[in-house]
């Protein structure tokens, strides 16, 4: 890849990123109408789980082989390798809990085709391409995505308005975990020299793959539960997704400021305090959480 970024990483050297066990206990089941017994946010935060463990395997793996191009011999970059394994770990972990999330969805008789979208286009990808800085590129535009769902989880109470306890607690423990790794793989492809066209081109793609599978799946969900046509259903989506705070208006502007090329994403998350929000819940909660490493091997 060419046309680079930037060559270098603004990586502190003492950064690290703890690992965390969540003290839920998914195995006892929830609510099939958890959300308040609102369908369609029940169902489209259902589908957006789906997604996680396929998704989060994927961004172990393409950040696991872009660092294996840095160079040890570098302060910055191994900064970076230590930044890593702690990402991994998190994700790892975020890939377990949401595991045992889905679990109880087939349970309650879900299909999770998600997964199955998502597996077919990797495999696409890798007999396309070798390079690691593609995946690489897909991770960053996939966790900028992630990081604006989870600091709109944090900073908006109407977003899990009514909830049950228990899935508020996952949703915002892994909220809290992604606005803390969400420069990671982006600080990794600039390190390596990334190319910024392809970074464009790649987040293009994943938004609309994204918004496609997520509506898509929400949809699937919802003609299981049997909720499909009921005209309640749908002016929740228009709620959810334009009425106060809604999800759509609240998130468009940082979804456009991707594309510039001078984005950074602590820059975006600096204002108005997306890792102060972040960091207060985790201190708020640190009852439920148990630090268990500072890398992959914790995680397990």
């Amino acid at each position: 890849m060419t046309d680079p970024v930037h060559p270098t990483s603004a990586v502190p050297p003492a950064a690290t990123l703890p690992v965390r066990k969540l003290a839920v206990d998914l195995a006892r089941g929830f609510p099939r109408h958890w959300h308040g017994g609102d369908a369609f946010r029940t169902q489209f935060f259902n589908a957006l789980s789906m997604s996680f463990p396929v998704g989060e395997q994927f961004f172990i793996d393409s950040v696991r082989a872009a660092a294996e191009r840095l160079d040890a011999s570098r302060p910055d970059h191994a900064a970076l390798r230590a930044l890593v394994r702690g990402f991994v770990g998190q994700e790892a972990t975020h890939r377990h809990i949401h595991g045992l999330y889905n679990a109880e969805l087939e349970r309650q008789g879900l299909d999770n085709r998600w997964q199955h979208w998502a597996l077919a286009r990797l495999k696409r990808l890798h007999q396309r391409t070798s390079n690691p800085l593609h995946a690489l590129a897909i991770t960053c535009a996939y966790e900028h995505f992630t990081a604006l769902l989870a600091d709109g989880t944090l900073r908006y109470a109407r977003w899990l308005e009514g909830a049950d306890a228990q899935m508020q607690t996952v949703w915002r423990w892994h909220a809290a975990e992604e606005t803390e790794h969400r420069a990671v793989a982006f600080d990794l492809y600039r390190a390596l020299g990334g190319s910024n066209t392809w970074r464009v081109r790649w987040y293009l793609y994943v938004g609309i793959v994204f918004m496609v599978d997520a509506m898509r799946q929400t949809v699937l969900n919802l003609r299981r539960d049997g909720t499909l046509w009921r005209p309640g259903t749908w002016i929740s989506a228009v709620r959810m997704f334009w009425g106060r705070d809604g999800v759509a208006w609240r998130s468009l502007p940082a979804l456009l400021r991707y594309l510039r090329r001078d984005f950074h994403p602590d820059e975006e998350h600096a204002q108005p305090g997306a890792a102060a929000l972040a960091g207060d819940w985790l201190a708020a909660n640190a009852d439920r959480l148990r630090v268990v490493g500072g890398g992959a091997a914790a995680a397990g």
